[in-house]
């Protein structure tokens, strides 16, 4: 018997198209998964974050909005500036539970961060432009624009929390304002003040040696329900730093009654936070610490309230959180939160990178949270009083823009981290105010125009700052 030879080319074309058959499928597979648990998500503005057009409630939890308000009829557009663009949807991130906290301890433990049980806060606001490059000129010290006030502002801030309560989230603002001071260029900083205030958004403003910014803001929230949160300091040697060859109570002593014959009358202990110290000597904590404890004493007895230290970006040691006397005055600041709270400067000292060392410079107030957590001290009111790139230097709009939405999303899920401060809109240090005064009008329309959806109390974000990095 004969049989027939097989066509070999007929069959190697076959299997060729098997194989490829079979590749593309594994690849669809690989495709379909989820991103890795604990993967940070990127900013987005639009619908909510982890929730496609048209996607039922039980992806991403019941009674959360599909996209943001839209605005009111008549509601004028917003101005275009630079702001950080759109990005791909991440995933959704669950609520943290609540966390026990262990007994107050005078013996120290590890501090490993935890990588589980996260929560990042959700970003949710109006589609805003694509950020654009800004010529490298210095902005005379006038208005770089002519606002255009809108009658209504972009979201509806209580329906919004309404919202995300019904989720079992709550509602976080943008926390980025301003640090300002004598001279300068601070135009537009007014108008952002009532804007913010006229649309339920707390505003975060410090001001050294020039009270009248504060003196304006002061009169805002007397006719506000809204928290917005005030910090005043005067400068020099004098009243930057304690004596420090005194003994802690004495120097307090003293130091105290130099501030309080120097502040301005029409101040409001009642409304403004007072620093009394600045960028203070890291290699005295413990003294600092002892210091610290009798200020506070002598402020909560004075009426007024008080933030203590002032820390240059990058300080203190975080061993310095944990010695007996910094823990006693942790504890007194933790019972007394809407009276007490520690100064922090964050600054990257790079004005092309604002996530440097994250975080042992922007970002350090972790730090601080995790060793409260360590020993059961409820975690302080902390003000972020400074916050920037340089001393005398910062980046075009746009490039600023993005580093700002990053910060807002690290500082959102910590409501006991009150604000920060973008350094400078005072005089000298290379004119730098006339670049930061170009930020006031952006920055105010970021916080108009974008809102967080972060743990609702009693549950808190977790100390995980692998989760926030830049």
């Amino acid at each position: 018997m004969t049989f027939a030879q097989p066509d070999t080319r007929r069959l190697q074309g076959r299997w060729r198209w098997l194989l490829l058959f079979a590749l593309v499928a594994l690849l669809a597979a690989c495709g379909e998964g989820d991103p890795a648990v604990g993967e940070t998500p990127t900013a987005t503005t639009g619908p909510i974050a982890g929730r496609t057009p048209g996607a039922t409630a039980t992806e991403s939890g019941a009674g959360m909005p599909t996209s943001s308000p839209a605005p009111a009829a008549g509601t004028a557009a917003p101005e275009a500036y630079p702001l950080p663009p759109p990005s791909p949807t991440p995933r959704t991130y669950p609520v943290a539970s609540p966390t026990p906290r262990p007994p107050a301890s005078t013996t120290p433990r590890p501090s490993p961060y935890p990588a589980h049980e996260a929560f990042l806060p959700l970003i949710f606001g109006p589609p805003v432009p694509t950020p654009t490059p800004t010529p490298s000129v210095t902005p005379q010290p006038t208005a770089t624009h002519t606002p255009v006030p809108t009658p209504t502002p972009t979201i509806d801030f209580n329906a919004v929390r309404a919202q995300l309560r019904a989720g079992g989230n709550d509602l976080g603002f943008a926390k980025i304002g301003f640090h300002t001071g004598s001279g300068g260029n601070a135009v537009g900083l007014g108008e952002w003040m009532r804007r913010l205030d006229a649309a339920g958004v707390p505003f975060f403003l410090k001001s050294a040696d020039d009270f009248g910014p504060i003196r304006e803001a002061q009169e805002i929230v007397r006719q506000s329900s809204v928290p917005h949160v005030l910090v005043f300091r005067l400068s020099g040697d004098a009243f930057d730093t304690p004596e420090y060859d005194l003994t802690p109570r004495e120097a307090a002593r003293r130091h105290w009654a130099l501030h309080k014959a120097a502040l301005p009358p029409e101040l409001d202990p009642a409304l403004v936070w007072i620093e009394t110290i600045n960028e203070v000597d890291k290699g005295r904590a413990r003294w600092l610490a002892q210091f610290a404890s009798e200020t506070a004493r002598l402020a909560l007895a004075d009426g007024y309230r008080w933030a203590a230290f002032g820390w240059a970006s990058g300080e203190p040691e975080e061993a310095d959180w944990e010695t007996p006397e910094m823990l006693a005055f942790l504890r007194l600041v933790g019972q007394n939160p809407d009276r007490l709270a520690i100064s922090l400067h964050e600054y990257s000292y790079l004005r092309d990178n604002i996530g440097d060392a994250y975080p042992f410079k922007v970002g350090r107030f972790q730090l601080l949270f995790a060793a409260c957590d360590r020993y059961g001290i409820p975690r302080p009111t902390v003000l972020v009083t400074e916050w920037g790139w340089e001393y005398d230097n910062l980046p075009d709009p746009g490039r600023a823009m993005l580093d700002i939405a990053w910060a807002a999303q690290l500082y959102a899920p910590y409501p006991e981290l009150k604000g920060a401060a973008i350094w400078y809109l005072g005089g000298g240090y290379s004119d730098i105010a006339n670049r930061a005064q170009a930020l006031i009008a952006p920055v105010r329309d970021y916080a108009l125009g974008n809102y967080f959806a972060i743990p609702l109390p009693p549950a808190r974000q977790p100390i995980n700052p692998g989760l926030f990095g830049p």
